[in-house]
């Protein structure tokens, strides 16, 4: 409905209507429209490296012994020593241990329902990837089921300690996996804030909330794309 004309009023001289007109707060700029990727069911499986951190964030391996051999074998052959497996449901490390004994895994299993993750399980975790990064020519392997959110929080913590700050992170982890959600990012960011700098942790907190805010992805339909993939797992 037209806003009334200020002339309907005769009570409001044009000084006060001018005074209650610039008052007014101007409106919330719009929300970016969540992203959909190109076919989310490719990136799944998708080894996807981040930058040159030696890092990279996936999904699982296939239920399909046979495809999951298949696609150990390319990890193998794209020079994957270690595996972080953080899937609380699954673990493949003895399947990876027969076909793969060179790898060294490491599985450091947790829920992915959307709420906190343990300060601890960063710190285990992030100690894993950089004592593998030790070792010159290591390629460290960063997976959960989907590749969604607990392996690109991770990844996101990793970065962290290896110094980036969490703008950078967060854009290197979504340029090299655009499925990447990294819904735990806030809690890796207190975890590391208050290990380093306990007086940033706000500034930091709001830096990821903003990222998010201004980076949307459309988590739901992404993961619906994978489930209708896993069917044929």
């Amino acid at each position: 409905m037209p806003s009334p004309s200020p002339s309907l009023f005769p009570s409001f001289n044009s000084s006060v209507t001018s005074s209650v007109t610039s008052s007014v707060t101007p409106s919330r700029p719009v929300d970016p429209v969540p992203a959909r990727p190109t076919t989310p069911e490719g990136w799944w499986r998708h080894l996807c490296w981040l930058e040159d951190h030696r890092i990279a964030l996936v999904g699982d391996l296939p239920h399909d012994r046979v495809r999951a051999a298949a696609q150990l074998d390319e990890w193998v052959a794209a020079g994957v020593t270690h595996i972080v497996d953080l899937r609380g449901e699954h673990s493949d490390e003895a399947f990876v241990a027969e076909r793969a004994p060179g790898i060294t895994y490491c599985w450091l299993g947790t829920h992915d329902d959307g709420t906190a993750q343990d300060a601890d399980w960063f710190t285990t975790g992030v100690t894993a990837i950089l004592e593998a990064l030790s070792h010159p020519g290591a390629r460290v392997v960063v997976h959960c089921h989907m590749g969604v959110n607990r392996a690109p929080s991770m990844g996101f913590a990793a970065l962290l300690a290896l110094g980036l700050d969490p703008v950078r992170a967060l854009d290197t982890i979504r340029s090299a996996r655009p499925i990447a959600a990294v819904l735990y990012a806030e809690d890796a960011v207190r975890w590391w804030t208050e290990i380093r700098t306990p007086t940033e942790t706000a500034t930091a907190l709001r830096a990821v909330r903003d990222w998010h805010r201004a980076n949307p992805c459309d988590v739901r339909w992404i993961i619906s794309r994978i489930r209708r993939a896993e069917w044929d797992d």
